[in-house]
């Protein structure tokens, strides 16, 4: 009899795909939920497959990108995609317990195991917020250019040391006074 059972269980189960390895050849990452289109094993075309994230992250994988697909019900036609991979473009050689987040141009967020972030983008960083808040220097090796006015912890302004300077006069040791600065700050 268990003979038999375990016949019946192995034949059940050779029905029921498990999960596999596929290749991305198209992302659609418009909807609610993105839809991939992959190469499965032994040249399979995959269509509509749901790429499912961890909530706070998505991404949108390039062509070539390694994906496991777990096929809903052991049913190909319903896969969801739970994870993805391009060996490319990963960061490598991350020490123990650091982490990053990164794309296909090289730019990366790596929060390092000494404890530093590193922000890496070969064109600009963007921080679109109404106050940025810091504790600690700021080191900067390049030009600070300033849309607006400079304040320091007393709330005086470049503005209004520019003012100050510009207004000046000095007394004439001869008396009567010298008038402002020809050169404007």
């Amino acid at each position: 009899m268990i003979k038999t059972l375990d016949a019946r269980i192995r034949r059940y189960l050779s029905g029921i795909r498990l999960a596999f390895r596929g290749v991305i050849t198209l992302v659609k990452s418009a909807g609610a939920v993105q839809f991939v289109q992959l190469d499965g094993v032994s040249g399979e075309q995959l269509q509509n497959n749901e790429l499912f994230q961890q909530f706070g992250y998505t991404s949108n994988p390039p062509v070539g990108s390694m994906c496991i697909v777990l096929p809903i019900g052991g049913k190909t036609a319903h896969g969801i995609i739970i994870a993805t991979e391009h060996g490319t473009y990963r960061l490598k050689n991350l020490a123990s317990g650091e982490m990053a987040i990164y794309n296909q141009w090289g730019d990366h967020v790596t929060l390092k195991a000494d404890r530093r972030m590193q922000v890496v983008s070969s064109v600009a960083v963007d921080i679109t917020t109404p106050t940025v808040n810091m504790s600690g220097n700021l080191n900067v090796t390049g030009n600070i250019i300033a849309q607006g006015d400079i304040s320091d912890h007393n709330n005086k302004s470049m503005l209004g040391m520019r003012n100050t300077y510009n207004s000046h006069t000095h007394s004439d040791p001869q008396g009567g006074s010298v008038g402002t600065p020809t050169g404007q700050m």
